[in-house]
Formats: C-alpha cells, sequence, structure tokens
C-alpha cells in the first residue's frame, strides 16, 4: 500500500470519531429525567470535558487467530455457486523489518496495526467513547484440502478440493479491517491513580464495519478491482477497500502508565464478522469469522 493510499483511507475513516461523542453527550440528558438531574449531568460531562488529558490516542501491532469457516463462491456467469466448508485460515504478519521501515516512512497501514482514538466522557476518566481500526490480516492456508459442495461449471459437485494458489486462493492482506465505535471501561488496580506506575484493567466493546480488500484466485480467475491510488473507498464495485459487511467484538486486557501522559496497553480481543459482497472474479464471495486477537500499544493523553 502507498503513503497516499493509506493515509486517504485513515483520514476518511477518522472522521466520524469526533462527531459522535459529542452527539451521545448532548443526548444524555434525553427522556424522563428531572431539570435538576439534566443539569447535574451536563455539569458533571462539562466538568470532564473542560479537565486536560480528556482523549486519548494509541498505536498497536497484533497478532490474529482465526476458527475454520465457511466460504461461499457465487459466479453466475461461470455457472459456479458453491461452498468451501471449514477453511482454515491465519494471518499474515509483516517482519519487523518492514514493520519498522513502515513506522520510519510515516506508511502505518502496511503492518497488522491497531488504532484508538477515545475520548473520556466522566470526571473520574473510568468511561470513554472510543474509534477503533484494526488493521487485521487473513487468508486460507494453502494446500490444505476442504470438502466443497454446490455447483461447478453448471454441474452438481461434492467432494474434496486442494486449496492451491491457482485453484482456490483467498486472502484478506490488505487487510481485514475492523472499523469500530467502542464503549471502554477502566478499572483502578494497583499505583498511584492518573501517575506514573498507575495499572488499570481495561475493557471495551463495540461494533462497525467491515472494510477489507479481497485479493483472490478462483480455479485460475484473479478477482478485478481498480487502482488503490485512484479508487479507494469504500462502495464501488472498483473501489480498492469496499464496505462487506459488519463486526462486533469485546476486548480486555492491562492498561500501565509508564509517565503522566504515556501508557502501555496489551489486550486480547475476541471479534465476530458477516463478510458479505466480497469481490471475486465475476462474482462475489460470503463468508462469518470468529477472530482472536492479541494487541500491544503504546499511547499518550492529550
Amino acid at each position: 500500500m502507498t503513503p497516499i493510499a493509506g493515509k486517504r483511507l485513515l483520514m476518511t475513516i477518522l472522521l466520524c470519531v469526533f462527531a459522535v461523542p459529542a452527539t451521545l453527550a448532548q443526548d444524555s440528558g434525553a427522556g424522563s429525567e428531572s431539570p435538576q438531574a439534566k443539569l447535574s449531568t451536563e455539569a458533571s460531562i462539562a466538568k470532564s470535558l473542560n479537565k486536560e488529558s480528556n482523549w486519548y490516542f494509541s498505536w498497536g501491532y497484533s497478532r490474529q487467530q482465526y476458527a475454520p469457516s465457511d466460504i461461499h463462491i457465487s459466479q453466475p456467469s461461470l455457472g459456479n455457486d458453491f461452498t468451501v466448508h471449514q477453511a482454515r485460515g491465519s494471518d499474515f504478519p509483516s517482519s519487523f523489518e518492514d514493520t519498522v521501515k513502515s513506522l520510519t516512512e510515516l506508511e502505518f497501514t502496511n503492518p497488522q496495526e491497531n488504532v484508538r482514538i477515545g475520548r473520556f466522557m466522566n470526571p473520574e476518566k473510568t468511561f470513554a467513547i472510543e474509534f477503533s481500526l484494526d488493521h487485521s490480516k487473513y487468508q486460507t492456508d494453502l494446500n490444505q484440502t476442504a470438502r466443497v459442495s454446490g455447483t461447478k461449471n453448471n454441474q452438481p459437485y461434492n467432494g474434496n478440493l486442494k486449496l492451491t494458489e491457482q485453484d482456490f486462493s483467498y486472502a484478506l492482506h490488505n487487510g481485514l479491517n475492523h472499523v469500530m465505535i467502542n464503549a471502554v471501561w477502566l478499572q483502578h488496580l494497583s499505583g498511584p491513580e492518573n501517575k506514573a506506575g498507575h495499572l488499570q484493567l481495561i475493557s471495551r466493546a463495540g461494533a462497525g464495519i467491515l472494510l477489507p480488500h479481497a485479493d483472490n484466485v478462483i480455479f485460475g480467475k484473479a478477482n478485478e478491482v481498480g487502482p488503490k491510488n485512484e479508487n479507494v473507498c469504500c462502495t464501488s464495485k472498483n473501489d480498492w477497500w469496499q464496505i462487506n459487511g459488519w463486526t462486533a467484538g469485546v476486548e480486555v486486557g492491562v492498561r500501565y502508565r509508564v509517565y503522566k501522559s504515556i501508557y502501555l496497553e496489551l489486550t486480547s480481543k475476541l471479534a465476530y464478522g458477516a463478510l458479505r459482497g466480497v469481490p471475486v472474479y465475476q462474482g462475489s464471495a460470503d463468508q462469518t469469522l470468529w477472530m482472536s486477537e492479541q494487541v500491544l500499544s503504546t499511547g499518550f493523553l492529550f
């Protein structure tokens, strides 16, 4: 991925995060609250938003594991409508050298990176609304044998298929992007609060969209999308990244304050994704995925 394409994608996605917390704050007093309760809530939120270090940002590196899943392929013009059953898949991590090169060149969307941008919504800074981008990657394991059932070349088919580079190579290397809005909770564990040495339990729950880039070959036919520098995102069939489903997940771990405004975070995430209409040659693919992920991040408060 080129720096221009990566930055354009990231800027497109991040624009929405600044509007969401403000909207939630404005709506928090709606309902049957009394005027006194409403004023108290508004005062509490205003106090929080006026304090320093109310925002935080983190960048991290991750690894993913995937449960075996079914992949349904539909290519009407080719007479193909079949399912690859319980295909095994794995991530595609960048090398250490490639990751360092990406960071020095400010190309943040090459490795399997994880971005978090959040804003605290209470004075105690124990609850936040957060935008997250998990730039995970996925590929079916080559040379495995999987059962295939359905229609192939307009003929019924039910048998085993070796998933080779030419017969069935299915990858989301660029990547399987989970774009989510999360609710975040922080709980004190040990150390001086909000100072160096503070250890907190952090948990997240959220949902959002899947924004993958597909790279696949089905029976010798590679999928076709437009140039990534011209058709970047997000809804055209020729776009490099396309909105192809939804995702939801939970995450838990620890956050350790190494300095007043700098922290390290280690978390484990479990996410479910429903992919729909992923482009393949003259057709599309559907798939559901269970993903487990480990994320090591460094962040700062501002």
